[in-house]
Parts: C-alpha cells; sequence; structure tokens
C-alpha cells in the first residue's frame, strides 16, 4: 500500500453559495525534531477526520485565494493561491505544527507551536482548467517533508462550476512505451516460404542491471556524522513487480544526526523518497 490518511475536501462558497474554490487531497508529513535527551527523531503527522477549513476565501483579481485547514491538536496547514491573467498558481504554503501534541511529538525538547514556509514548485495553470495529481509528489523544506496524493485543486472557479478539463501534474503524464521483447507467448513470424529464412528463437528479456552504488554522508557542523555507501533497488509489487533501480546521480542525501539515533532520508527526484 501506499499511504493511510484521511482526505480533506473544501468547496468554498461566494456570497451567491456558488463554488469559487474547490480542492480535494491527501497529505502527510515527516518531521524531524529534537528529542528531551538530544536526539534527533522523524514522526509522522497525519490528517484527522475531523480537519476543517475555517479561514479559507475564494480570493479575486487583487486578492490571493487561500485554503487553510486545520486538524489534530493545533496543526495547520494553507496555501495561497494567486491570479494573474489567464492563469492561477500555488504562491507559498504555511505549516504550524504544535509539539504539545505528545501523541505526535511524546518527548519534545522544543514545546509550542512551529512555523515552516515552503515554496510551492507546481507552474501555472490556465483558468478554467482544473489541477490534478493521483501520484504522490514530495516537497521539502528545513526538517519537513510534505508529501502529497490524489490531488484536485480548482481556484477562481468560473460560474460556480468545476471544469472538466484538466491539467496533470509530471508524475501523471504518461511515459513512452517500453519495448516488450518477444516471447513465447507472443512472438509471431512470417509464413513458411521456399525464399524465406527459418524464423529465429525469440529473445529473452533484458534482466534488470544492479544498480550504481551511492557514497551519501550527512554532515553536524563540520563534522561527517553519518556515511552510507549503497546501491539501491526497489522492488514494488503491483498488477506485474516494477523494480526501481536509484540513481545516485540524482538523488540527494539530507537528515538529521543525534546522539544515539541518526535520520538518513534519499530522494531521488522522481517522487521516491527513502528514509533510514
Amino acid at each position: 500500500g501506499f499511504f493511510q490518511s484521511y482526505a480533506v475536501e473544501v468547496d468554498i462558497k461566494d456570497a451567491s453559495n456558488a463554488t469559487c474554490l474547490y480542492a480535494n487531497w491527501m497529505m502527510r508529513f515527516l518531521i524531524t525534531y529534537e528529542s528531551n535527551n538530544g536526539d534527533y527523531k522523524t514522526t509522522t503527522l497525519n490528517l484527522s477526520s475531523s480537519a476543517t477549513h475555517n479561514g479559507s476565501v475564494c480570493g479575486n483579481d487583487t486578492q490571493a485565494a487561500l485554503v487553510a485547514v486545520q486538524f489534530g491538536e493545533g496543526h495547520s496547514w494553507s496555501i495561497n493561491i494567486t491570479k494573474n491573467n489567464e492563469t492561477y498558481q500555488g504562491d507559498f504554503m504555511t505549516l504550524t505544527y504544535n509539539t504539545n501534541d505528545t501523541a505526535v511529538f511524546p518527548d519534545a525538547k522544543r514545546k509550542g507551536p512551529v512555523t515552516v514556509f515552503m515554496k510551492d514548485p507546481a507552474g501555472p495553470v490556465q483558468l478554467n482548467t482544473v489541477f490534478v495529481c493521483h501520484n504522490s509528489f514530495v516537497i521539502e523544506a528545513e526538517n519537513i517533508t510534505q508529501i502529497f496524493w490524489n490531488v484536485t485543486v480548482q481556484a477562481f472557479v468560473q460560474n460556480g462550476t468545476v471544469s472538466k478539463k484538466e491539467t496533470r501534474c509530471p508524475a501523471d503524464r504518461p511515459t513512452s512505451a517500453p519495448t516488450v521483447p518477444p516471447t513465447t507467448a507472443n512472438a509471431t513470424s512470417a509464413p513458411t516460404t521456399t525464399a524465406s529464412p527459418a524464423p529465429t528463437a525469440p529473445t529473452p528479456p533484458k534482466p534488470v542491471e544492479n544498480p550504481d552504488t551511492g557514497n551519501y554522508s550527512l554532515k553536524s557542523g563540520n563534522k561527517t556524522c553519518f556515511l552510507a555507501t549503497v546501491g539501491l533497488q526497489l522492488n514494488v509489487s503491483q498488477d506485474k513487480p516494477l523494480l526501481i533501480n536509484i540513481n545516485p546521480k540524482t538523488t540527494v542525501a539530507d537528515g538529521a544526526c543525534g546522539n544515539t539515533t541518526a535520520t538518513l532520508k534519499l530522494n531521488d527526484g522522481n517522487s521516491t523518497l527513502i528514509g533510514f
């Protein structure tokens, strides 16, 4: 499975009770924090079933739209969406998490709300078009990793009706189909004639190559505190087995070191996030 979390649906109405902003999405947060004994731990903050969206506004030509969500024990998340000529675009996201929530941060050294700002990396979307992203994508800032999936958003909705015209995120866009080598099940041969050579044996499928070895490290101040030399291959069980090699040339290492624990996060830039 992917992630288990609650979906959030926000349907904002204007003064005439017509939909002006619609959003439906799922998200979770990975947060690294310092514990009372000086260790750095990574916890997971999920949306709750009782999430509210107080303070969300439609926006207009001069005022940004705002999607604001409150959930759990004093946590909140919001995104500003601005309109520019014929497009709209997410501006920045704000996450406030409350370390007084002992269920999520059982031994946090710092107590109280912490606010983090993140730039929305998505590009502009044409007006009267809905942005859709079913596959997961990741946004990182400081000690926060945000993971989104099953996203449907349209700001500045026209005539109160969410558009059927979609703009898909890069993770959803189809790639060119790989060439499938012939097998005994799908191989075909030309009819045998005196002028035709005998059919050749099917070409066996090409095995997946071993992953390249990457060297990953973390620093605490000027000192290296974490070293990993490893080749990584993911075997994903779906309808058909899927093997994914992690490319160290495009993978970024992040994380933190504590007195007795360390966290290494590897992000390959293709929505694959691996944590150790």
